[in-house]
């Protein structure tokens, strides 16, 4: 768990250099909706036919992980919408609130968000926890669903995926560095909290079987393209064989020496693949 522990550290490093570079896109501006009393914050960009909404992961933002896309998708071809999920960035007050239900009512969430702001039919791009929100709206939502596209995702959480979690709770542990932008967003105590819920969360989805969505993925319906980077050191690396495996029209890319934010490391070929799927 030591070497496992170290590279997660690093990876959370270069997330966290992507948020700082955050004040740099201020040319976008973002706008805020209400969604069942939650301020949610999101931009919407471009004028194309096709439809995209990026979810973000655990504690993640537009700009700390959607940067590459925003700016750099076709606007042309795309119209792309990203968001804070509910209780991260600037979709708060209130912070995140966690409970084992918390994929799910992201999920619930971010297809009103979409209703709200007039877009029915949509493509969804979802890292990490992100594209556990996707799974889920995939499988729930198929009417609105037009294609998936996830990668450091998972259905369900091993005893590996809360342990990576797990040693990231001591935030003594983390350099300024790594740590600064986000105290500076939530505060020392706010980003403890919340990455406390969250590791407690998914060690109680482990203690009670582990499931998240796994069995919601026969129910996915619309073609979903499933990357991963191989030396992911965040999520077990069964799940995206197990996403292949188990989804009908679904088919999977991979990174060889790609960690978990491939699509900021690898943005150009990233986002190349993703437009060629959509716009097939």
């Amino acid at each position: 768990m030591i070497r496992l522990f170290r590279a997660s550290f690093k990876f959370t490093g270069n997330y966290i250099k992507n948020f700082a570079e955050m004040s740099t896109v201020s040319a976008i501006q973002s706008e805020k909706i209400d969604i069942d009393g939650q301020l949610i914050n999101y931009v919407k960009i471009g004028n194309g036919p096709k439809n995209i909404v990026c979810l973000p992961g655990v504690l993640g933002t537009i700009w700390t992980d959607f940067k590459p896309q925003v700016n750099n998708l076709d606007k042309s071809k795309f119209t792309v919408v990203a968001w804070d999920p509910p209780g991260y960035g600037f979709s708060r007050p209130p912070n995140r609130h966690f409970n084992t239900e918390f994929y799910m009512n992201d999920a619930i969430c971010a297809q009103k968000f979409m209703k709200k702001i007039g877009i029915d039919k949509y493509s969804v791009l979802g890292w990490s926890d992100g594209g556990i929100t996707g799974l889920i709206m995939a499988a729930r939502f198929p009417d609105n669903i037009e294609k998936l596209i996830v990668w450091g995702s998972n259905s369900y959480v091993t005893q590996v995926d809360f342990k990576v979690c797990d040693d990231l709770r001591d935030l003594s542990k983390w350099s300024d560095k790594m740590k600064a932008p986000l105290i500076e967003l939530y505060t020392e105590k706010g980003l403890q909290d919340m990455w406390n819920a969250f590791s407690d969360t998914l060690r109680e989805i482990y203690d009670n079987g582990g499931n998240i969505c796994s069995n919601l993925l026969n129910d996915i319906k619309c073609p979903v393209f499933i990357l991963h980077g191989d030396k992911d050191p965040m999520i077990a690396p069964e799940h995206p064989g197990y996403l292949l495996s188990k989804i009908k029209d679904a088919k999977l890319h991979r990174y060889p020496d790609g960690k978990h934010n491939i699509h900021l490391k690898y943005a150009e070929d990233f986002n190349k693949l993703v437009s060629d799927f959509l716009l097939q």
